[in-house]
C-alpha cells in the first residue's frame, strides 16, 4: 500500500473514532454551539490529526480534533479534513492528544483529573524528550504559533516551570493520578478536596473501588458522605496497616471512619461587658463563677416556688 503519512484527506466522519485513551471532556453548552455554528458557516478551517486505527479496522483514530469531529457531526457534515500520521508509537500518539489539549485549552482550564494525568505522564518520561519537543512544535505550527524551542527535563522543578506549578503541586497531581475514576469524579465535581484525594491515593485500587461503591449516591456518581482530609488520612493509615498484615481494608472498616460522629465543641456563655463591669470588675474568675452559681440556684429555686403556688 502507498504511504499516507502526513497526507491531508477528506475523511468520512463515520470512518473516524475517538482515541482509545481519550480522557478529556468535549466542549459543551455555548462553546460547543459556537463551534457548530462556525463549522456550518465556514466549514472546518484546520485539519484534524489522526492515525490508522491500531486495531486493524478500516478506520482512523483521532489524535487532535475530537471537538471538531463531534461538532461536524452535529453540523451535519459527511467528512472532515484530516492529516494522517502513520507508524506512531502509542507514546507518541498520546503526546499528540495531551499537548494539543494543553495548547488549545490551557492547563488551568483542564479538570483536576486531566491535569493529574498529564503531569503523571510528563513526569514518567515515557519517551525521549527530543521527540516530544518535535511533536509540540508541530502542533504549534498547525496552530500558527512560533517554534517553542527546547522544553524542560523531567524533574519536579523543571515540570513546575513548564506548567507554572510548584513542586508540591506537581507531587500532589502525580499522587492524584493514581486515583480511580470514581474518586477522580468527586475531585472534578469539587466534592472532595485535593489534599483528601492525595491521602486516598494510597489505598489499593481494589480498596478505592470498594470506597466508591460504598460512598456513591446513585448512577450519577456523586459522593454520599463527605470525606474530610482527616478521615482520608485515617483510611490511609488503616490501609497501610492492612497491607502490612497482608489483607485489604474492608467495607465495614471504611464505614466506621466515614460515619464517626464528630465531637461537638463545648458551649460557652459570655457575660455582657456592661454587666461584667457593673458587678464583677473587682472579682477574680473563681469569685465570678461562685456568684453566678449562687444567683442561678436562687433563681431556679424561686422559679420552682412560683410554679408550685400557681398550681
Amino acid at each position: 500500500m502507498l504511504s499516507q503519512n502526513n497526507q491531508i484527506k477528506q475523511i468520512p466522519l463515520n470512518m473516524l473514532v475517538p482515541y482509545h485513551n481519550h480522557q478529556y471532556s468535549l466542549y459543551e453548552g455555548e462553546r460547543r454551539d459556537d463551534m457548530v455554528e462556525s463549522i456550518r458557516k465556514n466549514g472546518v478551517m484546520a485539519p484534524i490529526v489522526c492515525r490508522p486505527n491500531p486495531d486493524g479496522s478500516d478506520t482512523y483514530e483521532i489524535l487532535i480534533g475530537h471537538n471538531r469531529w463531534n461538532c461536524s457531526k452535529i453540523a451535519g457534515l459527511d467528512s472532515i479534513p484530516g492529516i494522517i500520521k502513520e507508524q506512531l508509537t502509542d507514546e507518541e500518539a498520546q503526546t499528540y492528544v495531551d499537548e494539543s489539549n494543553l495548547l488549545q485549552r490551557g492547563f488551568n482550564d483542564l479538570k483536576i483529573s486531566e491535569q493529574a494525568r498529564i503531569i503523571a505522564r510528563r513526569y514518567s518520561e515515557m519517551f525521549s524528550q527530543g521527540k516530544r519537543n518535535d511533536i509540540i512544535n508541530e502542533i504549534k505550527a498547525l496552530n500558527g504559533e512560533a517554534d517553542c524551542g527546547k522544553t524542560s527535563g523531567n524533574s519536579r522543578e523543571k515540570i513546575g516551570n513548564e506548567y507554572g506549578l510548584s513542586r508540591n503541586t506537581i507531587a500532589r497531581l502525580v499522587r492524584i493520578s493514581k486515583l480511580s475514576d470514581g474518586i477522580l469524579f468527586w475531585l472534578d465535581k469539587g466534592q472532595l478536596s485535593i489534599r483528601a484525594g492525595v491521602e486516598l491515593s494510597y489505598l489499593t485500587p481494589h480498596e478505592q473501588d470498594i470506597l466508591c461503591n460504598l460512598n456513591t449516591t446513585d448512577d450519577s456518581g456523586n459522593i454520599l458522605m463527605k470525606i474530610s482530609e482527616a478521615q482520608a488520612r485515617d483510611l490511609r493509615v488503616l490501609s497501610a496497616d492492612c497491607q502490612r498484615a497482608d489483607r485489604e481494608l474492608k467495607r465495614n472498616e471504611m464505614l466506621k471512619v466515614l460515619v464517626v460522629e464528630k465531637k461537638k465543641p463545648d458551649k460557652k456563655v459570655s457575660i455582657n461587658p456592661t454587666v461584667y463591669k457593673k458587678y464583677f470588675s473587682d472579682k477574680n474568675i473563681e469569685e465570678v463563677q461562685e456568684i453566678v452559681e449562687t444567683a442561678l440556684e436562687m433563681y431556679f429555686a424561686n422559679d420552682e416556688r412560683t410554679m408550685s403556688a400557681d398550681e
